[in-house]
């Protein structure tokens, strides 16, 4: 028997011998411990939310005040009663049209400055740019309530209280520092030698930026993007506080303020509108989840 051969049946029975000592692994017992019954608790913490939303949403009125006669978990003789008085007795597509303005008009500035300040910092290695850096992600961690009263009064002195395009101003502050700090990680990943050979051929910083830089860095915009775009979208105290008229307001603050009559809630409006607003962001990650764990990624090992 030759050599090679002999090689061959040795690293066959390794391999045997590897696959028998996992083999337990592999059991349907280990399995349901280890893998199926975690995935079935991280899913029912995960949807349970939009189930009992969605529940809510179509329960008659006497099944939501007697919790003693019917079931809580289900609903007997479904109603669309609250989602027809959302939608057409009430202003909650005007709601959705602020907050889709708001967050669309928040989030393209955002990101904008946060390409500019992150290429900055990364590729033009001026002094201390690690230093702002490690600043600007700090910025990101002041709390909101510390910024609203100063920020509620210089919105107050330009005339913009109780406009839309206050929060459109004001939103930024929460968005940049995060964003910059999440697409800096991003730009280390694209190789820096791509850079070098343009600025060979003659390109601009500027024409890098747009023609090189940004194209490979697209899965790190859209995760961006959908960041301050959801954090958009759910922000409640800069609404509550600079938005009073009911037209003018948002969805998280306006089904709140609508809704609740002190201590009366409205349970069925105020679920159904909770789960109409959450839609969009719903179909937004469906579609770019991937590039949003993929930036997350690429930030991270950075």
């Amino acid at each position: 028997m030759t050599d090679s051969a002999l090689q061959s049946k040795v690293h066959a029975a390794t391999r045997d011998d590897d696959s028998d000592g996992m083999s337990y692994l592999e059991s349907l017992p280990r399995r349901l411990v280890t893998l199926y019954l975690p995935l079935f608790i991280i899913l029912v913490v995960l949807l349970f939310p939009f189930y009992w939303m969605a529940l809510t949403s179509i329960k008659p009125d006497e099944q939501l005040i007697d919790m003693d006669k019917f079931n809580p978990f289900w609903v007997v003789h479904p109603t669309f009663k609250h989602i027809s008085k959302l939608l057409f007795e009430t202003q909650y597509p005007r709601w959705l049209w602020n907050t889709m303005y708001v967050a669309v008009g928040a989030t393209t500035l955002s990101i904008i400055a946060s390409v500019l300040a992150a290429y900055a910092i990364v590729r033009l290695r001026f002094k201390g740019a690690d230093t702002v850096g490690i600043l600007i992600f700090f910025a990101y961690l002041v709390p909101p309530s510390i910024l609203f009263i100063p920020l509620a009064s210089v919105i107050q002195a330009y005339g913009l209280f109780d406009s839309p395009l206050s929060l459109i101003l004001v939103y930024p502050t929460l968005l940049i520092p995060f964003s910059t700090w999440l697409l800096m990680g991003y730009f280390k990943t694209i190789p820096y030698e791509l850079e070098e050979c343009a600025l060979i051929d003659g390109a601009s910083r500027w024409q890098i930026l747009v023609k090189i830089v940004v194209p490979l860095a697209i899965p790190g915009l859209i995760s961006a993007f959908i960041f301050s775009f959801t954090l958009c979208w759910n922000e409640f105290i800069y609404a509550l506080t600079f938005l009073q008229s009911t037209p003018n307001k948002t969805v998280p603050v306006a089904i709140v303020n609508e809704f609740v009559d002190g201590d009366i809630y409205k349970w069925g409006s105020l679920m159904a509108g909770a789960l109409v607003g959450s839609l969009p962001l719903v179909i937004l990650y469906a579609f770019f989840v991937e590039h949003y764990v993929s930036a997350m990624t690429g930030a991270v090992k950075e």
